[in-house]
């Protein structure tokens, strides 16, 4: 089997930087300090794929990947069977580059193509293989992206190397997933906008694949239930706290409680002195430099389950780490946690040490002094 590997170098650059997604804004993502993560995240999937080749008899397959930072510049000393695709790509990759290499690889014959990136990614190979009429690939993401609605990305790089054995081994079944298409620029107006594109053929592996992000139910019952929370959550903060209130609507009923301003889909700190609405990774470092008086307060993308890795990058590992487990407070309503695939919570920093710190058990608020212990994957 010819496995095509297609990587979008500038994807999720935005997301530290407090830009919530990269389209069109990569120069200032780079002048605010922003550096690629893709490449990084290509070669954790590559690094397992090749310890999974060498520990199991996998069937023959090779690599055909893009030419430069669209693949060939990762896939050097590994020991796989590798080709590069006879294209030119543009120094500044565009979303042209993305559908022409999607096309150069199947005509290579690739029928298995593992991209990096995020939703618009996905996007961009969906448009060509609409044109082009590819109906026979499949297709598998590997996240590197900011928000990452779409149903096609597996949980981590690793679980792509997992989804190709089965593959290989001809015991997965193809599934269609949906592929999510989100207004960036509405998005950084603080209105959200996301609509279904399309659908995507790819491995039916369900334990590997996020699914796509669901809203939550705007209903009486759930409007109450977050209410429920915010009130414990408030009447349990500390005088002198810091907190750092994660994305969403669950979150955002905390913030209308306190009184104060909140990014419905950006990161914000409360202090009992100030607010500091729509902040990046560098002033999360310099605000929360107290770990033992600062939480964090998130709460799970609908259906998917995500926690970290998922629109809220500025909560970095670094992050993550100087503060500890202890201090995240994880809040979802009954419902939200009811709908969550699998029934289990997930992480995908970005950072394998600190997804494995994060492993386990953890405490969710899910109304008033109504805790549960949730599994995270």
């Amino acid at each position: 089997m010819k496995i095509g590997l297609l990587i979008n170098p500038i994807a999720g650059m935005g997301g530290r930087v407090g830009l919530k997604g990269t389209d069109g804004v990569v120069e200032e993502a780079r002048r605010r300090g922003a550096e690629p993560i893709a490449p990084a995240r290509a070669r954790e999937f590559l690094d397992a794929l090749e310890r999974m080749n060498s520990l199991t008899k996998m069937p023959e397959f090779s690599i055909i990947t893009c030419p430069g930072a669209m693949g060939a510049d990762c896939v050097k000393n590994l020991q796989l069977k590798i080709e590069i695709a006879d294209i030119s790509v543009t120094e500044e990759t565009t979303a042209d580059d993305t559908q022409h290499c999607t096309l150069a690889l199947y005509n290579s014959g690739v029928r298995l193509l593992v991209f990096v990136g995020g939703d618009g990614t996905a996007r961009d190979i969906l448009d060509a293989v609409t044109a082009n009429n590819l109906d026979d690939l499949m297709v598998i993401g590997v996240p590197s992206g900011v928000k990452m609605y779409s149903g096609i990305f597996v949980v981590n790089p690793k679980d792509a190397a997992e989804v190709i054995r089965l593959v290989l081994q001809d015991t997965a079944s193809s599934a269609e997933f949906e592929v999510m298409d989100a207004d960036e620029e509405a998005i950084r107006e603080d209105r959200f906008i996301i609509q279904l594109y399309g659908y995507l053929r790819g491995p039916s592996v369900p334990a590997r694949f996020q699914g796509a992000k669901q809203a939550s139910p705007e209903t009486i019952d759930e409007g109450e239930a977050q209410e429920a929370i915010a009130r414990f959550i408030v009447e349990d903060m500390i005088p002198d706290g810091v907190y750092i209130l994660g994305p969403g609507t669950t979150v955002k009923t905390v913030a209308e409680l306190l009184s104060m301003k909140k990014t419905t889909l950006g990161v914000d700190i409360y202090t009992a002195e100030q607010v500091y609405n729509d902040v990046n990774e560098e002033t999360l470092l310099e605000i929360a430099k107290d770990a033992s008086k600062t939480w964090i307060v998130v709460s799970p993308i609908g259906h998917q389950g995500m926690l970290f890795g998922r629109g809220n990058q500025q909560i970095s590992p670094k992050i993550i780490d100087m503060i500890g487990k202890d201090h995240i407070t994880v809040i979802s309503t009954p419902a939200k946690l009811r709908g969550i695939a699998g029934g289990t919570l997930k992480v995908d920093t970005g950072q394998p040490m600190t997804d494995e710190m994060l492993r386990g058990y953890i405490r969710v608020i899910t109304d008033y002094n109504e805790i549960r212990l949730v599994k995270v994957e």
